[in-house]
């Protein structure tokens, strides 16, 4: 993966060449014509009792190249020294804690402050300056401003050292080489950056890496359930959080739910820290723009941009943490035994165990790309706002026993609206409750005589969700709560997506024939 750094480049316009030109004029001035042919000129020109008129060559007040740089001709003549013109100041960007870093879409400030000049080296702007070079800082001042929507982010922003200002400050160090080429994907960056960090759980002699996202300034995060168990292969995991800063916390698990693969930690003695803001997932269009922020491969603050690619999917992964109550309305794999072709972004050092169970979750679809490590990372919207939870990707093979895969274009996050719920009942309770709705489901398409897709009902359970809101078996489910059912995956996701308890209604086909309901979900024991 390679990082494009913008390059400074000087305006070729119209306007510059006219600074050239008055520079010229300046070092090589009109010479003064000798005293008495001035004199001589005066008298046959000027109407009688009318005052003296200036010196020919002398520039008439405010206008033309006085108004730069007044000029008087000397006399006798001498050479005239060009006066010094001041090189144009650098002006290193904000860090990401200062206060231009504000509102309009992103924050409490809309315009972006720059520091004044504090060394003998840095100089005002000349008074020259070109309307080539007043345009390309009035576009980077409207982009800062917020006038593209990209709110108070800084302009330019680089993650990589340059030779040029830069400045340190909470939480990163931005980079400006031209204020002049900032995009939409520079502020969003600038914006989500400092609310990801990188996790590192080890125990005994295994270990792994993954991301999270910073839900509280006081140290509350959302990851994934196999970042911070391996997989399920422990439940006591070491855990040390790296901050965009540079900053280092330990850290200890509030709670996971293994069920959509949500984890919350919390840091210890953090303070000051940047939360994510949350976006609405339910609104999305395929198209939108993303940008997904994590740690791949243990590389921290990496940033990569795609679009969304499809809504309402829904996906099933083999999960050793998945409870064994989760085979409740869960359907087998399907396939030819090599099991599903997406798999957990495992992270550096990390491998997935022998599964005995699998989890359906709802995701959003992007081709942003998401490798190994970028597991519990941010994806966020065309505003930097938080719309998934990055959680697993395909791999091209169709198993994930055959080896870790990258970046496809086909990537996984869990929607926001759930993580928002999950997240907030780990963080009052320490567990999160699901819908279940009693009754064994299959992919209608499978099923002899099939005329449309959706779930297949193969059977009820007495006393149940299901069977409560008149399901039988032979139904097929082609809507819940307006998402659009496919599959048994689907179905099962979107379940699991709700708290125990809740209502849902339920579209389903019988005999040709459609049908609606209202559902109270059960719990689903975990």
């Amino acid at each position: 993966m390679s990082e494009n750094t913008p390059t400074n480049s000087e305006p070729q316009d119209g306007a510059a060449q006219g600074i050239d030109a008055a520079q010229q004029r300046e070092t090589a001035p009109e010479r003064p014509p000798l005293p008495e042919q001035s004199a001589t000129h005066a008298a046959q020109n000027s109407p009688a009792g009318a005052a003296p008129s200036a010196p020919a060559g002398t520039p008439e007040p405010g206008t033309g190249y006085a108004a730069q740089a007044p000029y008087t001709a000397p006399t006798p003549p001498t050479a005239h020294t060009p006066s010094p013109q001041a090189p144009h100041a650098s002006y290193p960007a904000p860090s990401y804690g200062s206060p231009a870093f504000g509102t309009s879409a992103f924050g409490t400030q809309a315009t972006a402050v720059y520091p004044a000049a504090t060394t003998a080296t840095e100089h005002a702007p000349s008074a020259k300056l070109g309307a080539g070079k007043i345009v390309g800082i009035m576009v980077a001042a409207a982009l800062v401003g917020g006038a593209a929507g990209i709110g108070g982010a800084a302009a330019g922003a680089s993650f990589f050292p340059q030779s040029q200002t830069v400045v340190s400050g909470a939480p990163s160090t931005v980079t400006v080489n031209n204020t002049a080429s900032v995009n939409q994907t520079t502020a969003i960056a600038a914006k989500v950056v400092p609310s990801v960090v990188t996790i590192s759980a080890t125990a005994g002699s295994s270990g792994g890496t993954g991301s999270g996202v910073v839900l509280t300034s006081d140290g509350y995060v959302v990851t994934n359930t196999h970042v911070v168990t391996l997989d399920g292969q422990t439940a006591d995991a070491k855990l040390s959080v790296t901050a965009s800063d540079g900053k280092v916390y330990a850290a200890t698990i509030v709670g996971t739910d293994p069920t959509y693969d949500l984890a919350v930690i919390k840091l210890t003695d953090a303070s000051g820290l940047t939360p994510i803001e949350f976006g609405d997932s339910s609104k999305l269009n395929v198209g939108d723009a993303t940008v997904a922020v994590g740690a791949p491969l243990g590389l921290s603050n990496t940033v990569t941009t795609g679009i969304v690619s499809a809504l309402n999917r829904s996906i099933q992964i083999a999960s050793s943490a998945a409870p064994k109550g989760d085979s409740q309305d869960q359907t087998p794999q399907q396939g030819d035994g090599n099991g599903s072709p997406f798999q957990f972004d495992f992270g550096q050092g990390q491998q997935q165990s022998t599964a005995q169970s699998s989890i359906s979750i709802a995701v959003i679809q992007t081709d942003a790309a998401i490798n190994p490590g970028n597991s519990g990372g941010a994806l966020v919207d065309g505003e930097g706002k938080l719309i998934g939870i990055n959680v697993a990707i395909a791999s091209a093979g169709g198993s994930s026993s055959s080896g870790q895969s990258g970046s496809i274009g086909v990537g996984f996050s869990i929607e926001s609206d759930i993580v928002k719920r999950i997240t907030d009942d780990l963080i009052k309770n320490g567990t999160a409750t699901h819908g279940l709705l009693g009754a064994g489901v299959r992919d209608a398409a499978t099923q002899e005589g099939a005329t449309t897709a959706g779930a297949y009902i193969a059977d009820v359970t007495s006393g149940g969700a299901a069977a409560a809101a008149g399901l039988k078996k032979g139904d097929v489910v082609t809507s819940f709560n307006g998402v659009p059912i496919t599959n048994a995956t689907d179905l099962t996701a979107q379940v699991r997506a709700l708290a125990a308890g809740s209502k849902a209604t339920i579209v389903y086909d019988r005999g040709g024939k459609t049908s609606s309901a209202e559902v109270t979900l059960g719990q689903l024991q975990q």
